[in-house]
């Protein structure tokens, strides 16, 4: 909305042209996301479920009776301010309306006097995940210059295409695989949230500086998205929100996001990788929340359909490992889990866009 009415003031007022710079715009959504969720969320907690303590957690004595789902508060405000900030088209409506989809099924299981089953919530998750893989093939597939869907990889200089199907498949299970390996990763006061902010930022500058530059994704060999800078200024505005809400979740929280918030967290990241072009940016933005939350998933999997025991000796998510058998403290999982997604992120995204 800012952005057209920067256009249609600039004639009349000459600096009404910076409400349509994306890099004024991507300051506004951020510093306006955190301010709001900063200040909202803490009045209301008295409108929040109450935590019941996840089964099997080290640290859910400590979460039980805290306010939960507050991803219900930030991922709102998220969702109004995109329409206020970004110049959003079709496409990037319903992704929206997906994430804040993806927000209420959590919300409603954070609500719920017993919780809701593995299997419901895993069934909504494919639904939604599947909705947004059709709506991103068939954006992508109009704005393709031959109307195919590709990835980009390193290594390979020109991109690779597959058929509409097939890119579906790969973009349900990426984005069902980031949905709930965020989820897992919920479970130390400011982990998750502070891994996600990475991965955001990160996704953010790729889009506005990379993919969103004509000269500077052709340098790199790399297809050019058109909305490259739209994205960005949805993306940061996220990183706000997030950071408002951590700003209460730091250890020791007052606030947990529930699965209202993770879920909807690992969906729109798991979305702006695809949009990227390349699926394996996932390692770049969400590594450590992959093995933290993801190979617990694949245990549980193996052990329950194909009763295959794996790693018999180590707790998942992977950061109650750490705390119970290393002796690490909050902080201290905290701190070293984001160093260490910071530096794959580096190297990764060095491989990706250099080595071509």
């Amino acid at each position: 909305m800012i952005y057209y009415i920067g256009g249609a003031l600039k004639n009349f007022w000459g600096p009404a042209r910076l409400l349509q710079s994306y890099a004024v715009l991507i300051a506004l959504a951020l510093y306006t996301g955190f301010f709001l969720s900063k200040i909202l969320i803490p009045k209301l907690y008295k409108y929040l479920p109450c935590d019941r303590g996840r089964e099997f957690a080290l640290s859910k004595e400590t979460a039980k009776g805290k306010p939960t789902g507050a991803g219900a508060v930030f991922i709102t405000i998220f969702t109004v301010l995109c329409w206020l900030f970004a110049p959003i088209d079709y496409f990037q409506a319903g992704i929206l309306a997906l994430t804040w989809l993806m927000m209420l099924t959590g919300f409603l299981d954070d609500r719920s006097p017993s919780g809701w089953g593995e299997y419901k919530k895993a069934f909504l998750d494919l639904v939604i995940t599947a909705a947004a893989s059709f709506l991103i093939m068939h954006y992508l597939s109009k704005t393709s210059p031959d109307g195919r869907m590709q990835f980009w990889f390193p290594f390979l200089s020109t991109p690779v295409h597959i058929p509409a199907w097939l890119y579906v498949i790969i973009t349900t299970a990426v984005l069902w695989l980031s949905v709930n390996t965020t989820n897992c990763t919920d479970g130390v006061d400011g982990l998750s949230s502070t891994l996600v902010l990475i991965a955001l930022f990160t996704m953010g500058a790729v889009f506005y500086i990379v993919l969103g530059h004509v000269d500077i994704s052709s340098y790199l060999l790399v297809p050019h998205l058109k909305d490259g800078a739209s994205w960005a200024i949805i993306t940061f505005c996220l990183a706000g929100v997030l950071m408002g809400y951590l700003w209460h979740n730091a250890f020791p929280s007052s606030v947990l996001m529930g699965d209202a918030g993770s879920r909807a967290l690992g969906f729109f990241i798991g979305v702006c990788v695809m949009i990227s072009g390349n699926p394996f940016l996932f390692l770049a933005t969400s590594s450590i929340i992959f093995i933290n939350g993801g190979i617990g998933l694949v245990k549980v999997a193996l052990k329950r359909f194909f009763h295959i025991s794996i790693f018999e000796t180590i707790r998942f998510p992977l950061h109650d490992h750490m705390r119970k058998n290393m002796g690490w403290s909050p902080t201290q999982v905290l701190i070293k889990y984001m160093m260490i997604q910071l530096m794959i992120t580096v190297a990764m995204l060095g491989i990706f866009f250099k080595i071509r």
